[in-house]
C-alpha cells in the first residue's frame, strides 16, 4: 500500500500524477527544461572557442605574410647594393662611367657584375659632356644561392661637374668645377622577367655620392 500524506488525494493519468489542487508533479524519467539550457550552453561555447580560433589564425597568417616581406625586401636590398657596389669598383678601376669612349686605362672593355655584363648606355660623345646619366642593363644576381635565386638589379651612374643637389639633379659649374658622381641602384626582390608582372615584386635602392 503507497504512503499517502495526510490531506491530500492523488490520481495517475497517463504518466502524471495530480495532486488536489491539480498541480503537476513531474516522473522521474520525464525531460526537463534544464536539458535544453544544457544544449544553448553548449553552443555558445562552441561559437565562442571557433572565434578565438579563427581570430589566431588570422594572426599567424599576418605574421607569416609579414615575415616574407621582411625577407624578400632583404634580398632586394642586397642585390641594390651588389650592383652599386659594382658600378663604384668599375667607376674607381678602370673610369668605366668617364665620358671618353676609348676606355684606355681599363683592361676589360666589358666589365661583368656577379657574371653578368653591366653594359651601360648614355656615353656622351660631344661635347658639352656633363651632366649625363650610364644607365646599365637589368642584372640577375645570385643565381648559384638556393634560397634566394635569381634577383634582379639595375645601377645607373650620373656625373655632374658642378654641384650635386640632395633631389640627385646637378647644377652645373664652369669647367673648373669638380667633377661629382651619383650612383643609384635598384634591387629587387625577384629576376628581371618578373619585375613588371609580378605583384609581390619588392623594391629597394642604394645611393653612393662621391
Amino acid at each position: 500500500m503507497r504512503h499517502q500524506a495526510p490531506g491530500t488525494r492523488q490520481q495517475r493519468n497517463g504518466n502524471r500524477v495530480w495532486n488536489f489542487s491539480g498541480a503537476r508533479c513531474p516522473v522521474p524519467g520525464a525531460p526537463r527544461a534544464s536539458r535544453g539550457f544544457t544544449l544553448l550552453l553548449a553552443a555558445l561555447v562552441s561559437s565562442i572557442v571557433l572565434a578565438v580560433g579563427a581570430a589566431i589564425f588570422g594572426i599567424a597568417q599576418k605574421q607569416v605574410l609579414l615575415s616574407a616581406i621582411g625577407r624578400d625586401s632583404q634580398f632586394a636590398f642586397y642585390a641594390a647594393d651588389t650592383a652599386a657596389e659594382c658600378a663604384l669598383y668599375w667607376d674607381f678601376r678602370c673610369n668605366y662611367f668617364a665620358t671618353s669612349t676609348e676606355l684606355t686605362t681599363c683592361d676589360n672593355p666589358n666589365p661583368t657584375c656577379d657574371t653578368r655584363q653591366l653594359e651601360a648606355t648614355g656615353r656622351p660623345t660631344a661635347a658639352p659632356y656633363y651632366p649625363y646619366t650610364m644607365v646599365s642593363a637589368r642584372m640577375d644576381f645570385f643565381s648559384d644561392v638556393e634560397i634566394s635565386g635569381d634577383l634582379c638589379a639595375q645601377v645607373q651612374v650620373l656625373k655632374c661637374q658642378g654641384t650635386l643637389n640632395p633631389d640627385g639633379s646637378c647644377t652645373p659649374g664652369d669647367s673648373t668645377a669638380p667633377i661629382r658622381t651619383l650612383i643609384h641602384a635598384d634591387g629587387y626582390s625577384t629576376n628581371c622577367a618578373s619585375v613588371d608582372t609580378s605583384a609581390r615584386a619588392l623594391q629597394r635602392s642604394v645611393e653612393l655620392r662621391y
